[in-house]
């Protein structure tokens, strides 16, 4: 039976001592994919690893390690291999997985997916996607459900979405030079490129206001790299976040107390914003609040089966 991981100790095979092996263990990174899902941060503050040491490391995990992409198809095939653990409850297993599904934004996320392939105004042909996916929600069956709705062939839509995960914010920049690379290999193919969501794991690697200044300069950096492979390519890009409280809201009476993460940086860098909320009963409001080339406004929507939809009143 074929291991689910690479044990940290094939490393030696790569020029990685015994010694060094050792210390990473002694933090509990034990597998290769554990060093991919480390910053290069965490791993040189390890005691005796230096950054020579640590690029060494990464660069013999890289080597081991697959670019991190597959097509949803692909990917679709590996959950087959996802247990379940029962409840003891017939109807609160069926309740909870209908309910814990995905939020509004990865489901607006999953729509993208297959109506980026579909023909459009103006003569658009459709094309393929590339999905990034930060916080473990991408579901190929949801693919499946949606391709219902539009008639579309499951396996031709899953093999046009290429799909990986993130496990840093240096990793999610890593795996836009795959993208970048894959966009001129395949000129004109590429339609969409979907970050779900952008800055989940800035947040884990980068926390209080010490380093701050550190993560939103990363950001604008991976952002202004978005914007470079957008333009250079001709694919649009859809990013998605999360909205956090805001503590100074009461002092100025704002009506919505929440605002996104990610600060200017992330606002300026976005050409078009909307922002996701609850309506009444299953209904869902869209607000545009910042555009070039469109005013401010509201839509309704709804989540079906089949992904977002018209709400019914």
């Amino acid at each position: 039976q074929e291991s689910f991981f690479q044990d940290i100790d094939l490393l030696q095979k790569h020029g990685i001592n015994v010694a060094d092996i050792k210390k990473l263990k002694s933090v509990g990174i034990c597998t290769v994919k554990g060093i991919q899902m480390t910053t290069r941060k965490a791993l040189c503050n390890i005691k005796g690893l230096s950054e020579a040491k640590v690029e060494k490391i990464k660069e013999a995990a890289g080597k081991m390690l697959s670019v991190g992409f597959q097509t949803a198809f692909e990917y679709s095939a590996k959950r087959k291999h996802v247990f379940h653990i029962t409840t003891g409850s017939q109807e609160f297993k069926l309740r909870s997985i209908h309910n814990f599904l995905l939020s509004w934004k990865t489901q607006l996320s999953h729509t993208l997916c297959v109506t980026a392939q579909l023909p459009g105004e103006d003569g658009y042909s459709g094309g393929k996607v590339i999905f990034i996916d930060t916080e473990h929600t991408f579901r190929p069956d949801r693919l499946r459900d949606i391709a219902d709705r539009f008639n579309v062939d499951h396996d031709a839509v899953l093999d046009n979405v290429l799909y990986a995960r993130a496990y840093t914010s240096e990793h999610q920049m890593e795996l836009l030079d795959f993208v970048a690379a894959k966009f001129h290999e395949e000129g004109g193919v590429f339609k969409l490129l979907i970050i779900d969501s952008i800055m989940a794991l800035f947040r884990v690697d980068f926390s209080g206001r010490g380093e701050l200044a550190e993560r939103q300069q990363k950001l604008a950096q991976m952002l202004s790299r978005l914007q470079k492979i957008s333009e250079e390519y001709n694919v649009a890009v859809f990013i998605t976040n999360q909205m956090t409280a805001d503590p100074g809201a009461g002092m100025t009476f704002q009506a919505d107390p929440k605002k996104p993460i990610g600060g200017h940086i992330l606002a300026h860098a976005s050409t078009t914003r909307i922002s996701l909320r609850k309506g009444r009963g299953e209904m869902r409001i869209a607000k545009i609040f910042d555009s070039p080339d469109m005013p401010e406004n509201e839509a309704t929507f709804a989540i079906s089966g089949g992904g977002v939809t018209d709400a019914k009143e």
